[in-house]
Parts: structure tokens; C-alpha cells; sequence
């Protein structure tokens, strides 16, 4: 299990995603710079102990009208090659060091993870508290799933990243500009909650499953 540390890190993560999301083609809100709440999440444990993984929930008050972004983050304790494209940046950690933070939709071990969830051999997390299941984050299958281990191809849309996970056309959507109640229309999706700027409670999807 992963262990969550009572710690700094510098630059925060807000502050990184500050810079990065307005990169984005989905980055739906106003033409300033963002300003961030975190306001929910996950994580889910490495088998192998050495990445960080967090499913991150932000609620953009900048524009308009608030927006709320699901980002999934990696953390990693070295940069990976060749994955330049992927990197939000980095931050010293008060206790680890200097954190390399991907987009965790470009990591070949988040990716593997979510699809353990869905094959329900992962088990969601409480995003501050160690070893700790958090029981609010839903699976929901539909019919087989498929037997692929990372993805084929990334492609950033409006509202979200698709991943192609093999050539056969599987596909792992990503939500990023999240909805309440949004519809997974039949597909195998995994549905959470997050905090909104009224104080109340809002649940949607976060990933849906395709092939």
C-alpha cells in the first residue's frame, strides 16, 4: 500500500497544474490564469511500490462558471525516457525528493492499473489517507473485458483523452471536464465523487471502457 506523507512539496500540485492545463484542448475554462481547488479524487497502489498514482479532481473558478477537471497524475522518483510529452513537471517532495509528475494517462502503469480496476484486481483508495480503500469509487463492467496491458495510442478531445489500448479498437476514455451525473451510456465505466464550490456533492464518470 502506498503511504501518504504529512509533507511539503514545492512547486504544489495546483501550482504545476496551473501551468499545464491551460496547454490542454479540453482546458474549458476563462483566458486568465486558473485558479484551483482540489476537491476529490483517488488513488490506486503500484504492485510494485516505486509509482505514485492519484486521480486528481480540480474545480477551476477562474472563468464564467466553475469547470471541475479530473487529472490523473503519476508521480515517479526518475524521469522516464522518451516520455517528455507526458511531463507536467517536477517538485521536491519534503521526504521523497525530486518528483518527475506525468500525465498519468500518457504512463504505461496507471493505465495498467485502471485496467485492473476494471477486472476488479485493484482496489480505489482514499486520496490522503494510507491504506485505506475508499468504497465511494464504482466499477461498473459490461460483458468481457478485454486483455490488454497498456495503450496504443493517446488522442485528446474536447472533454477527454482516448486511449487506444490495442488494434482492435479497445479504447479507455478519460473524462476530464467532469459532469454530474453524466451518462456512460451501457459501456464498462468507473463513476466517483467530488466536492462542489456550493459545499454540496456531485458523482460522475471518470473512465469508460470500450472494445
Amino acid at each position: 500500500m502506498a503511504v501518504i506523507h504529512r509533507t511539503t512539496m514545492e512547486p504544489g500540485k495546483t501550482e504545476l497544474l496551473s501551468a499545464w492545463l491551460p496547454t490542454r484542448p479540453w482546458y474549458a475554462a476563462g483566458t486568465g490564469e486558473p485558479r484551483l481547488d482540489r476537491v476529490g479524487g483517488f488513488r490506486l497502489d503500484d504492485p510494485e511500490g516505486e509509482v505514485g498514482m492519484e486521480f486528481m479532481v480540480v474545480t477551476d473558478t477562474s472563468g464564467d462558471r466553475p469547470v471541475s477537471y479530473h487529472v490523473p497524475l503519476t508521480y515517479r522518483g526518475a524521469p522516464v525516457d522518451g516520455a517528455d510529452q507526458a511531463l507536467i513537471g517536477t517538485s521536491e517532495h519534503g521526504v521523497l525528493g525530486r518528483r518527475w509528475v506525468y500525465d498519468g494517462v500518457q504512463d504505461p502503469v496507471l493505465v495498467a492499473q485502471v485496467l485492473a480496476l476494471f477486472q476488479g484486481r485493484a482496489e480505489p483508495q482514499a486520496q490522503s489517507v494510507s491504506d485505506t480503500p475508499d468504497p465511494t469509487v464504482t466499477v461498473h463492467a459490461a460483458g468481457t473485458l478485454p486483455a490488454v496491458s497498456g495503450a496504443v495510442a493517446v488522442q485528446d478531445g474536447e472533454r477527454g483523452t482516448g486511449s487506444r489500448l490495442d488494434e482492435e479498437g479497445v479504447t479507455l476514455s478519460v473524462t476530464r471536464v467532469l459532469r454530474p451525473d453524466d451518462s456512460a451510456e451501457g459501456a464498462a465505466h468507473v463513476a466517483a465523487g467530488w466536492r462542489l464550490p456550493d459545499g454540496g456533492e456531485a458523482r460522475g464518470v471518470f473512465f469508460t471502457l470500450r472494445g
